[in-house]
């Protein structure tokens, strides 16, 4: 085993730590907009180790999916964004104090 292949050892081993991390931040996310950046972060992470599968394999297949996990990851990021800016989703915007209103009004 060279150093190249250690490295790539390496580096798939933190991403795969670290989308278990996001996987955690989705489910417990307190809202929507933190579950969709989530949800981005996941596509990230999953094109990143199947580029770094790609390359220890020598399997350049991996990369056309990497591709296609990339814009699938981008579409579905744009369609939750689409669905927050066009839904009545008051759950995951700031609480208004009484200060906030009385503001607003004066």
């Amino acid at each position: 085993m060279n150093i190249f292949e250690t490295g790539l050892t390496i580096l798939t081993a933190i991403l795969s730590i670290s989308l278990v991390l996001c996987f955690i931040r989705l489910y417990l996310g307190p809202n929507l907009p933190n579950r969709t950046v989530a949800f981005d972060i996941i596509a990230i992470h999953a094109v990143g180790i199947l580029a770094l599968i790609a390359l220890r394999g020598e399997a350049a297949v991996l990369l056309d999916v990497a591709i296609v996990t990339a814009a699938l990851g981008f579409l579905g990021t744009v369609m939750l964004a689409r669905y927050l800016e066009q839904a009545n989703v008051t759950e995951w915007e700031p609480e208004r104090t009484e200060r906030h209103i009385s503001e607003k009004r004066g």
